[in-house]
């Protein structure tokens, strides 16, 4: 009788553990899931851009040519990087004849770029250079730094081809470069922009 008392106690002191083990074992624990930023999966694209850009730049008509590049994420965000220059003659000469002085600029840096709607034929996108530019006239060099937010709307053309048009404004700091400033140098300005890629 006692050892029949004692195989009953046993037997309900090691019941739960064995119990416990059991469902741990038929219900595997989930391991925790890590947080990030941008859930799931990332889809991944690229372009290249031939830009023109018109406005002012000493008180004078520029046209502006440039190329722009950038990594798409997700269809929407835009990490890249352009370069741009004036390619018309800007005339520092009192007489504009630009026989002795011919101003020389240029500029370049990152650039960031939402694209809102995209998945619609008719979109907009707004972009944000932040960089250096460089600026002569024949003599020494000067750099400053430049920054431009520009807005655009943005046309599907086909799978591969965009077509930007916009506006922005160049924003020029720190020039030290005698007759001109910093000022001479910022400007609104037209955007027209041929985009080829996987978008």
């Amino acid at each position: 009788m006692k050892r029949a008392t004692w195989v009953a106690v046993l037997a309900l002191l090691l019941a739960p553990p064995l119990l416990a083990q059991e469902t741990d074992e038929k219900e595997p624990q989930e391991k925790p899931q890590e947080d990030t930023l941008i859930k799931g999966g990332i889809d991944s694209g690229g372009f290249g851009a031939l830009v023109v850009r018109f406005g002012e730049v000493a008180d004078q008509f520029a046209t502006l040519r440039g190329v722009r590049g950038g990594w798409i994420i997700n269809h929407q965000f835009v990490i890249g990087a352009g370069l741009y220059g004036v390619s018309n003659g800007i005339c520092l000469d009192d007489d504009r004849d630009c026989r002795f002085r011919e101003l020389e600029f240029g500029y370049g840096g990152f650039e960031f770029e939402y694209i809102g709607l995209w998945n619609r034929v008719a979109h907009y996108t707004l972009q944000l250079l932040i960089g250096g530019g460089w600026v002569g006239d024949g003599g020494e060099w000067k750099e400053a730094f430049v920054a431009e937010p520009v807005a655009n709307l943005e046309l599907n053309v086909t799978k591969w081809w965009r077509i930007n048009v916009g506006a922005g404004y160049r924003i020029v700091a720190g020039l030290d470069a005698g007759s001109l400033e910093s000022s001479d140098l910022s400007s609104v300005f037209g955007n027209v922009e041929f985009k080829f890629g996987s978008f």
